[in-house]
């Protein structure tokens, strides 16, 4: 068997190809990162070509870098920013709009009219989801409303949908001629289309947005050891590799972390931030604002579910002082000018820029920056931004332990944030349990290579893949209660200063 697995990790702002070891060590990467499309206030686009074609750059040049060849590759895993929506024509293979991404409100309305009668709480039962502009399926319905030919094209059985993954998974093994149309349980769970229990597209949902079912792509397990298909040997990887795992970019963490047992929690900082609590086989549903969500399906083996708690801006808050407020000149810089103060200074910023997600599912919230006076520097707010990520987690920790019973003994910790040891620190002292980061921080990409690992055979269990995993640091609380209690309370403070600023119909 070949000595190595790949993963595509098609994320909100950029697209990497990595390449792991049997030991899940890191071998080989590129990444390029993506435009962002902000037509007007709330939109929010990606190209999905320039997607494609960052896609097949990375996937080349990754192998050169580690002079490997496609048949080095014993299998190929992909996974993706969820709920960003592609429709595209597959006699063409043109998207027949820009892809809405995730972070898009333009759905408002479409959600607020859900959430208004009885379908709100029907989606709530079926789907696990509670209607938002977040998910896939308003954002079809916007594009078959408002796209010239669009409802046309669906109807006729042209135009189908897919979210990052399909898109890919279609042009890897064909496109137009030949792609498969395919998905797994974790991205079809996101769309609001999905019933949890049976793992189908579900009719009565489907009305609720008027998609026809045949855009809609066959749910495979997330570890396919038939494959979904293979690449072509005329492709960007030059040769023919089975994609074996598929998983979204929050599921595949979680199976990077190898939180596999119930209980298992683990926290992602991106460009937004999302903690699942593995809950086994059994459907939790959520009374406190959270999401329930597969957290993956392995082959025929049962389903495994999840509770998530979704944050819409976080380490996109850090890029907003950069790119908008011109205050920091990278991102790194965040921590460096956040130390040169000893706390917020009064400040607290609550970057909801597109509404509030969990727990809150606040789509006229909008974001505030509140406590400023004279005395404040850009310090101040570099800091209360890494504040900002670290008590959205505790919103969402505190949901958990209400849905749960389970109380977190530590955090485990991934993403790009993770770099920022300070940001680290402060979230230990808002929860006021140890966090934890492991050696391979990028768990997202190893998650998907350990999906297509296991269906191959390249891991014989999930019993090995816990021996992969290694810390490479922790932080430990060092806040005293009463400060924790006082800035939490604060924190909440501000947040209610954010809601009812957009109206929603």
């Amino acid at each position: 068997m070949a000595d190595f697995v790949g993963a595509v990790d098609q994320g909100t702002t950029s697209t990497r190809f990595m390449i792991f070891d049997h030991s899940g060590n890191e071998v080989g990467r590129h990444q390029l990162e993506h435009e962002q499309i902000l037509p007007q206030a709330g939109w929010v686009e990606h190209n999905p070509v320039e997607i494609w074609e960052r896609t097949s750059a990375v996937l080349q040049s990754a192998l050169n870098k580690c002079n490997l060849q496609a048949s080095d590759l014993a299998a190929l895993g992909i996974t993706n920013q969820r709920e960003t929506a592609v429709v595209w024509d597959k006699r063409t293979g043109r998207p027949l709009y820009n892809a809405i991404v995730w972070q898009d409100t333009r759905t408002d309305r479409i959600a607020s009219a859900l959430d208004r009668d009885e379908r709100g709480q029907t989606i709530r039962r079926k789907a696990g989801l509670p209607p938002a502009t977040y998910f896939s399926g308003g954002k079809i319905q916007w594009i078959l409303e408002n796209v010239e030919g669009a409802r046309e094209a669906a109807e006729s059985g042209n135009a189908i949908f897919g979210n990052t993954d399909t898109w890919l998974l279609w042009n890897l093994t064909g496109g137009r001629d030949g792609g498969v149309h395919v998905t797994d349980p974790t991205n079809a769970s996101r769309t609001m289309l999905m019933n949890l229990e049976t793992l189908d597209w579900d009719d009565e949902l489907l009305g609720f947005f008027n998609i026809p079912r045949s855009m809609l792509p066959e749910i495979k397990p997330s570890s396919c050891p038939e494959g979904y298909g293979s690449t072509l040997a005329t492709g960007p990887l030059g040769g023919e590799v089975l994609i074996t795992g598929d998983l979204g970019d929050q599921q595949a963490a979680t199976v990077g972390q190898v939180c596999f047992a119930p209980g298992e929690a683990k926290n992602t900082y991106g460009t937004g931030n999302f903690m699942l609590l593995n809950t086994g086989t059994e459907l939790v549903r959520s009374n406190a604002g959270l999401l329930t969500t597969v957290c993956y399906k392995f082959g025929d083996e049962p389903v495994v579910y999840a509770l998530e708690g979704s944050i819409a801006v976080t380490g996109s808050a850090v890029q907003w002082l950069r790119d908008q407020l011109g205050i920091i000149s990278g991102a790194s810089q965040s921590e460096s000018l956040a130390r040169q103060v000893e706390d917020n200074g009064g400040v607290y910023f609550v970057p909801a820029f597109s509404g509030l997600f969990a727990p809150y599912w606040r789509s006229d919230a909008r974001g505030a920056i509140v406590g400023l006076s004279r005395y404040n520097t850009n310090a101040h707010l570099a800091r209360a931004t890494l504040e900002a990520i670290c008590y959205q987690s505790r919103d969402v920790a505190e949901a958990m332990e209400k849905d749960s019973g389970v109380h977190l003994d530590v955090l485990k910790v991934d993403g790009g944030v993770t770099a920022n040891e300070l940001c680290m620190q402060i979230q230990a002292d808002v929860l006021g349990v140890p966090v934890s980061r492991p050696v391979v921080a990028e768990t997202t990409a190893l998650g998907a290579a350990y999906a297509a690992g296991l269906a191959v055979g390249f891991w014989k269990n999930t019993d090995e893949l816990r021996q992969n995993w290694n810390e490479s640091k922790n932080w430990q609380p060092q806040w005293s209660q009463e400060q924790r209690d006082e800035g939490y309370a604060r924190w909440k403070k501000a947040v209610e200063r954010t809601l009812d600023w957009v109206d929603v119909d």
